[in-house]
């Protein structure tokens, strides 16, 4: 009896095993999502398709790059009363290729699943890393979003929507428990408006245009497609992941 109950545990204990050994590998994959590809993107912090526009005393920098680029048009109203930390580069072949970039990472954002269908509103909720979309096609964000990385500081968060994103005065997207901007990701089938003073975080992929109202600030990048950036005594900071 006492060898048959041994045996019986052995056979319970090996069967544990190789659940955990089947499971583990399954949890680990559903949980990673890979961080998204800028290509020659990532070192421009404003990167737009018909025009730049700005007002004031604008500051647009950063250790990953304070490029500014445009493409196909040609001009930057107000680039006098902007301090730009890297290079301008207006409808040349650095601009085309930093385009030709943002389109892949565009429709590599725009086709990641699985898909978690959320409320409009991402004010005053706290989420982890996933994929994210709004039932409405809209997202905005009133008060503070909580990203919280859950001690990983490698969690991917992409956002898509099908249509606007709205954030409004004095709102704030808050970064807990190792989440980053370089792992944020906003995919906006239209336009995005950042509201008077508000701070936003992450790399927003607009196929029309971005407009950061006066006083925004943005940790992270602006980069419209085919539409203008316009900006309004903003601080846009794309520092080194």
């Amino acid at each position: 009896m006492k060898k048959l109950s041994k045996m019986r545990s052995i056979s319970m204990l090996l069967t544990l095993t190789l659940m955990v050994m089947v499971a583990v590998p399954t949890m680990v994959m559903a949980d990673l999502q890979p961080t998204v590809d800028l290509g020659t993107t990532s070192s421009f912090a404003v990167l737009a398709g018909s025009t730049i526009t700005n007002t004031g005393s604008t500051t647009i920098n950063g250790d990953a790059g304070g490029n500014v680029g445009l493409h196909p048009g040609t001009v930057f109203t107000g680039q006098a009363s902007a301090t730009v930390s890297g290079a301008v580069y207006l409808d040349d072949a650095t601009a085309l290729q930093a385009k030709v970039d943002l389109v892949s990472a565009y429709d590599d954002a725009a086709g990641r699943t699985p898909v978690i269908t959320i409320p409009t509103e991402l004010g005053g909720t706290t989420l982890t890393p996933g994929v994210y979309d709004s039932a409405s096609g809209t997202f905005q964000i009133t008060g503070t979003l909580t990203l919280d990385a859950e001690g990983d500081p490698d969690g991917v968060f992409v956002f898509k929507t099908a249509s606007t994103l709205i954030t409004a005065s004095d709102s704030n997207v808050d970064l807990i428990n190792g989440a980053r901007y370089c792992r944020s990701f906003w995919q906006v089938g239209s336009s995005a408006t950042l509201g008077v003073n508000s701070h936003f975080v992450g790399h927003i992929f607009a196929l029309i245009s971005i407009t950061a109202d006066s006083g925004a600030t943005v940790q992270g990048q602006l980069l419209a497609r085919n539409g203008a950036v316009t900006l309004n005594n903003n601080t846009i900071t794309n520092g080194i992941c």
